[in-house]
C-alpha cells in the first residue's frame, strides 16, 4: 500500500524457517492408480458441462458434484447447492473434530468463458488427451482444480481421515462475470480462518526444457472497477461546427488520463516477488527489480519497471480506455460521447479515491460513473503456516522449486473473500509453460503430468493445514 508496508525481518525469518521445515519433509508418494483414474473421470465429466454464462449448466454440474460427494460418504446435510438465477454455487463441508475451530476454505469456480467449437482445433467441451496435454475449455481455468479438490476430499474420506477442523469446498458459479455467487459464499462462510484459492498462484515451467523454475504463492490481487466517462452537448447541424463538441471534450479527458500515472505502491507480496525475480532477470530490468525491492521509493527503478506492460500493474493502479461510443448521425454535431475506462486498482486503494482522480483528470464537462460492483480488498497477511504448507505441497511434486510471494494484477473470487475479511491465498496446483497459457483463449490446455501432480498438492495442503486431532 502507499507509504509502503515492507517485509519485516521478523516476518521473513518466520516464513523462511517454515519453508525450510517444509522442505525437510521431502516429496510424497504419487497418488494411487485408482485415485488418478477417479480424478480423470471427474475431470472429463466436468469439462463436458458447458458452464458458459446464459446456458444454465452450472446447476447441473453442481448437482453432479454433489452426487459424487454423497456417494463418497459425505452426509447430505453437509452438501448444499445454492441457486442464483441461472447459475449456482456449491458448498461441501468435511466435518472436523474440533467444532470450535474456524474452518479452512478451498475455492474454485465452476463457470468458464465462451468457447466457439468452430474456432477450436478440438471440441472445447470434450476432454481430449493428446501428446502429453489435456485439452478443453476450463482445463486451466479452473475445472482441473475442481476435479482435484473433489477427488482429494473423496480420497481422504475413504481413508478415514478426520481433520482437526472443518474443511470446506466452496465453488462459485459466476467468477467470469458478476462474482455474485462468491459474494453469497463469503457471507455464508464468514468467520473462516482463511481460504486457499485454486484460481490463483501457480508454478512456472521453463519454455524450452519444461523443467519447473518457481512457484508463485498469491497473497494479494488488484480489484477490477470500470467507469463510464460521458460528455453531453446540445448538438446541432454539422455544417455549423462550434468550439464545444462532446467528442472533443471526451478526447481531451482521455488525453489527460493517458498522461497520468497513479502513485507507486507496494506491499509484502510485491516486494518479495521483485526480490526473487531480480535474481533470475538479467540486465537493467533485473537491476531495477533489485533496487526497488530494497527501496520502493527509488523513482528511477520504478520508472524502469513501469515501462514494462507485464510489470506496471504490480506497481500502481492502472486505468485505461477500452471502449468508445459517440454521436448519432454523420451529419450532426454529437450530443453525447462515452468512453469506458477499466481500472485495475492496487490493494488498499479506495474506490472513491480512484473515481475522484478520474473526475479531476476529466474535468467539469465530463460525468464519471461507476459500472458494476467492485470488491476492494487488502493484501492477506503473510502467514508462516500457509507458506510452509504450500512449500511442502509444491515440494511433493517438484522438489527444490522455490516458493515466491506474488500479487496478481488481475482479480478472482479471492478479492471477494478478502473484502469479506477472510484472508485468501492463491495456491493452485498448476505448473505451466508461458507458451501453454491459453486461458480464455483458443485450444486451452494443461500438461497431463501437472494435472496428476495436483493430486498430491491438494492432499498435502488438506492434511497439513487441516491437521489431525491432537496434532
Amino acid at each position: 500500500m502507499r507509504g509502503g508496508m515492507l517485509v519485516t525481518s521478523a516476518v521473513l525469518a518466520g516464513v523462511v524457517l517454515c519453508a525450510q521445515l517444509a522442505l525437510a519433509t521431502g516429496s510424497q508418494a504419487a497418488a494411487p492408480d485408482a485415485v488418478r483414474a477417479q480424478a480423470r473421470d471427474i475431470f472429463q465429466t466436468v469439462i463436458a458441462f458447458q458452464t458458459v454464462e446464459g446456458r444454465g449448466q452450472v446447476p447441473a454440474m453442481a448437482k453432479y458434484l454433489a452426487g459424487k460427494f454423497q456417494a463418497g460418504g459425505f452426509p447430505a446435510e453437509d452438501i448444499e447447492i445454492l441457486p442464483h438465477g441461472e447459475t449456482a454455487s456449491l458448498i461441501v463441508r468435511y466435518r472436523g473434530a474440533d467444532r470450535t475451530a474456524k474452518p479452512i476454505l478451498f475455492l474454485a469456480h465452476m463457470d468458464v468463458v465462451e468457447a466457439n467449437p468452430a474456432d477450436w482445433q478440438r471440441n472445447p467441451f470434450t476432454l481430449i488427451e493428446e501428446n502429453g496435454y489435456f485439452y478443453g475449455r476450463g482445463t486451466a481455468d479452473v475445472k482441473q482444480e475442481i476435479a482435484l479438490l473433489t477427488t482429494t476430499f473423496l480420497r481422504l474420506k475413504a481413508e478415514g481421515f478426520v481433520p482437526a477442523r472443518d474443511l470446506v469446498i466452496a465453488l462459485s458459479g459466476d467468477e467470469e462475470t458478476g462474482m455474485d455467487t462468491a459474494s453469497d459464499l463469503a457471507i455464508r462462510l464468514a468467520g473462516a480462518e482463511f481460504a486457499l484459492n485454486g484460481d490463483g498462484g501457480q508454478g512456472v515451467l521453463n519454455d524450452t526444457t519444461g523443467k519447473p523454475e518457481v512457484y508463485y504463492l498469491q497473497g494479494a490481487e488488484k480489484y477490477y472497477a470500470s467507469f463510464e466517462l460521458t460528455t453531453h452537448n446540445a448538438g446541432g447541424h454539422s455544417s455549423q461546427p462550434r468550439s464545444d463538441n462532446a467528442i472533443y471534450d471526451l478526447a481531451d479527458a482521455l488525453e489527460a488520463l493517458k498522461a497520468y500515472h497513479f502513485p507507486v505502491m507496494w506491499n509484502d507480496w510485491t516486494i518479495g516477488s521483485f526480490r526473487a525475480a531480480a535474481r533470475v532477470t538479467p540486465g537493467p530490468l533485473g537491476e531495477a527489480m533489485a533496487k526497488f525491492a530494497v527501496d520502493p521509493n527509488d523513482a528511477a527503478a520504478a520508472d524502469v519497471l513501469s515501462a514494462n506492460p507485464q510489470l506496471v500493474g504490480k506497481l500502481r493502479t492502472t486505468c485505461v480506455a477500452t471502449m468508445l461510443k459517440g454521436g448519432h448521425a454523420e451529419n450532426a454535431l454529437p450530443q453525447s460521447a462515452t468512453a469506458t475506462v477499466n481500472c485495475r486498482v492496487f490493494p488498499g486503494t479506495g474506490l472513491d479515491e480512484v473515481r475522484a482522480t478520474l473526475q479531476r483528470l476529466a474535468g467539469g464537462k465530463v460525468d464519471v460513473k461507476l459500472i458494476g460492483t467492485p470488491h476492494p480488498s487488502n493484501p492477506s497477511p503473510m502467514r508462516p503456516d500457509v507458506v510452509a504448507a504450500v512449500t511442502s505441497a509444491v515440494q511433493a511434486g517438484y522438489p527444490g522449486v522455490p516458493v515466491v510471494p506474488e500479487m496478481a494484477a488481475y482479480a478472482t473470487d479471492g478479492s471477494v473473500f478478502r473484502a469479506a475479511g477472510i484472508p485468501t491465498y492463491g495456491a493452485s496446483s498448476l505448473f505451466i509453460k508461458g507458451s501453454d497459457e491459453f486461458s480464455h483463449g483458443l485450444n486451452e490446455r494443461i500438461s497431463v503430468a501437472s494435472f496428476y501432480a495436483g493430486l498430491e498438492h491438494w492432499y498435502v495442503l488438506a492434511t497439513s493445514l487441516g491437521g489431525r486431532p491432537g496434532h
